[in-house]
Protein backbone atom coordinates (compact mmCIF):
# COMPACT_ATOMS: atom_id res chain seq x y z
CA UNK A 1 0.00 0.00 0.00
CA UNK A 2 1.38 3.17 -0.65
CA UNK A 3 0.19 6.77 0.53
CA UNK A 4 -0.16 9.98 -0.90
CA UNK A 5 0.86 13.00 0.09
CA UNK A 6 2.08 16.38 -1.12
CA UNK A 7 5.65 16.25 -1.84
CA UNK A 8 4.92 14.53 -5.34
CA UNK A 9 3.05 17.83 -6.22
CA UNK A 10 4.94 20.94 -6.54
CA UNK A 11 3.58 23.85 -7.96
CA UNK A 12 5.58 26.99 -9.01
CA UNK A 13 4.25 29.86 -8.79
CA UNK A 14 5.89 32.46 -10.57
CA UNK A 15 5.04 36.27 -10.05
CA UNK A 16 4.95 38.71 -12.12
CA UNK A 17 7.97 41.13 -13.57
CA UNK A 18 6.17 44.42 -13.79
CA UNK A 19 4.40 44.94 -10.36
CA UNK A 20 5.26 48.35 -10.34
CA UNK A 21 2.45 49.19 -13.03
CA UNK A 22 -0.12 47.59 -10.77
CA UNK A 23 0.75 48.92 -8.20
CA UNK A 24 -1.56 51.80 -6.47
CA UNK A 25 -0.05 54.63 -4.46
CA UNK A 26 -1.38 54.56 -0.58
CA UNK A 27 -1.98 58.19 0.04
CA UNK A 28 -3.77 60.26 -2.72
CA UNK A 29 -2.59 63.34 -3.53
CA UNK A 30 -5.83 65.06 -1.87
CA UNK A 31 -4.05 68.02 0.64
CA UNK A 32 -6.94 69.36 3.39
CA UNK A 33 -6.40 71.86 5.49
CA UNK A 34 -6.71 69.79 8.93
CA UNK A 35 -10.11 71.92 10.01
CA UNK A 36 -13.20 70.99 10.72
CA UNK A 37 -16.10 72.73 10.86
CA UNK A 38 -18.20 71.92 14.48
CA UNK A 39 -21.49 72.86 12.63
CA UNK A 40 -21.33 70.18 10.16
CA UNK A 41 -20.42 67.85 13.06
CA UNK A 42 -23.19 68.28 15.26
CA UNK A 43 -25.29 68.10 12.22
CA UNK A 44 -24.42 64.72 11.44
CA UNK A 45 -24.68 63.55 14.73
CA UNK A 46 -27.75 65.25 15.01
CA UNK A 47 -29.36 63.21 12.16
CA UNK A 48 -27.44 60.14 13.07
CA UNK A 49 -28.81 60.32 16.42
CA UNK A 50 -32.52 60.85 15.07
CA UNK A 51 -32.24 57.73 12.52
CA UNK A 52 -31.26 56.03 15.53
CA UNK A 53 -34.20 56.92 18.13
CA UNK A 54 -36.51 56.44 15.22
CA UNK A 55 -35.36 52.87 15.05
CA UNK A 56 -35.53 52.33 18.67
CA UNK A 57 -39.32 53.62 19.02
CA UNK A 58 -39.95 51.75 16.49
CA UNK A 59 -38.58 48.35 18.10
CA UNK A 60 -40.44 49.22 21.30
CA UNK A 61 -43.78 50.13 19.65
CA UNK A 62 -43.37 47.01 18.16
CA UNK A 63 -42.91 45.30 21.58
CA UNK A 64 -45.59 46.88 22.96
CA UNK A 65 -47.69 46.08 20.34
CA UNK A 66 -46.52 42.03 20.45
CA UNK A 67 -47.27 42.38 24.63
CA UNK A 68 -50.99 43.83 24.54
CA UNK A 69 -51.77 41.52 21.57
CA UNK A 70 -50.71 38.18 23.16
CA UNK A 71 -52.28 39.88 26.18
CA UNK A 72 -55.79 40.15 24.69
CA UNK A 73 -55.10 36.78 23.27
CA UNK A 74 -54.63 34.73 26.22
CA UNK A 75 -57.68 36.73 28.34
CA UNK A 76 -59.91 35.20 26.06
Amino acid sequence: MTSKGFTGKTNNIETPHDINLTEKPLNSNKISSGRVDINVLKSKLEAEQSKELRKNIFIFSFCVLLLGSIGIFLSL
